[in-house]
């Protein structure tokens, strides 16, 4: 059995690094245009081409969107950015846009169709493979059942990738026109609000005019709009024994600390199946960091039978066990010492958990000491971004993320 690709989003270099060391196989990303995340900070052509030579060294590849969709006046600068891509080593561009697909087949870049093409079936899978596609990324709305009867009735040699966690779009497939309705900002051209995530309200102008009725839902207000967001991570058996290609992880607007726990759990349970699928478990402490991760509450989406695992989200409180609080930046010195590159408030009395791709995944220490960069003594390292030193009974690595372990109510 091929062991299936994990891949991982980044939308800056630093997500891309976090990506790697937690063990993706691919990362996905996108330039500087033609994607559909405008305001990741995203990649430049210097960025891409240095991605490309740090994956390849490490045996990992670089896919980046090119699947906005396409006005006259970007198809002038389209075949220089696809042959700047081929050239860069890019192992496939996602796309979506059939000039962009004539493009790629004509320079000879791999290609993948982008979930925005909403692909169901299998008839359309070998539509996309007869124009040249390697991989075809599945519309959410595809059951488990329906994949693996696309699996079974296209050539071997065409791939399937699906969502298996992020956040999902309440229009079909992400094609949402309600940015550019509310807002003059087009989802379809990679700079959507999100109005899906807001708050509404009824107004009702002929017999209350100018009064509104707020939605509420069990108490609480309601986000009509707001799907819940995917998680796969308890379902992987499945997964893999339908013969899915590529898990694709959702996130490219996402910090490092949300890149490092879902790649980090994906990873982990992965790898644990491969080992002896027949005694699998999936191990707790992977379950607690990917919804420690997340702002909203799980859904399977389409997958399986809903039941009572609804779709829509009504802003439930997430109770979390940590708070991610740093990142270590240089390793252990003679005197015990990590320097830490503060990301929230920590202090001495705090529990530390450690979020890392080795062995002490999972470790705990108490804060003692807390200096800073000139050796003085401090309570606390309370202002963002600052570097402390951080006494740590132990070896740690650097670029090891640090997070609180957050006291329980009583």
């Amino acid at each position: 059995m091929k062991k299936v690709e994990l891949l991982a989003p980044a939308g800056n270099m630093e997500c891309f690094e976090t990506a790697l060391r937690f063990g993706a196989d691919a990362i996905y990303l996108a330039g500087k245009k033609f994607g559909l995340r405008a305001f990741a900070d995203n990649f430049t052509e210097e960025d891409i081409v240095n991605v490309v030579k740090r994956a390849h060294e490490l045996g990992k590849k670089v896919y980046v969107t090119v699947n906005s969709l396409m006005h006259n006046d970007q198809l002038d600068s389209l075949p220089g950015y696809i042959r700047f891509l081929k050239e860069a080593g890019v192992d496939a561009a996602i796309v979506s846009d059939p000039a962009v697909i004539m493009l790629c087949r004509e320079i000879g870049l791999e290609l993948h169709i982008s979930t925005q093409m909403s692909t169901m079936n299998y008839s359309s899978a070998h539509f996309w493979y007869n124009n040249g596609a390697k991989r075809v990324v599945l519309g959410r709305e595809a059951s488990l059942d329906e994949i693996k009867e696309i699996i079974r009735n296209i050539p071997k040699d065409l791939e399937i990738e699906t969502f298996v966690h992020g956040a999902m779009c309440v229009a079909y497939s992400g094609r949402c026109f309600l940015s550019a309705v509310l807002t003059g900002r087009s989802g379809n051209e990679g700079s959507c609000a999100q109005p899906c995530r807001w708050k509404y309200a009824l107004y009702e102008r002929q017999d209350h005019p100018g009064e509104y009725f707020p939605i509420e839902q069990e108490g609480h207000e309601s986000f009509i709009l707001n799907s819940k967001d995917m998680m796969l991570l308890d379902h992987l058996p499945e997964l893999i024994e339908s013969g899915i290609a590529s898990f694709k992880v959702e996130g490219r607007m996402k910090s490092i600390y949300y890149v490092a726990t879902v790649v980090n759990s994906y990873r982990r349970a992965i790898d644990e199946y491969y080992k002896d699928p027949a005694n699998y478990h999936l191990d707790e402490r992977l379950l607690t960091d990917v919804k420690d991760s997340a702002t909203r509450g799980f859904t399977t989406g389409f997958y399986f039978d809903h039941g009572d695992d609804s779709l829509d989200n009504e802003r439930a409180r997430i109770e979390r066990n940590f708070l991610f609080c740093g990142i270590v930046t240089e390793e252990r010195d003679s005197e015990g010492y990590v320097t830490v590159e503060q990301r929230n408030k920590f202090c001495i009395g705090d529990t530390l958990n450690i979020l890392a791709p080795d062995d002490l995944y999972g470790e705990e220490f108490t804060v003692t000491s807390i200096k800073d960069m000139e050796g003085l003594d401090r309570e606390s390292a309370p202002h963002p971004q600052e570097k402390v030193k951080l006494y740590c009974p132990f070896e740690i690595k650097k670029d090891t993320l640090l997070r609180i372990r957050l006291k329980k109510e009583e």
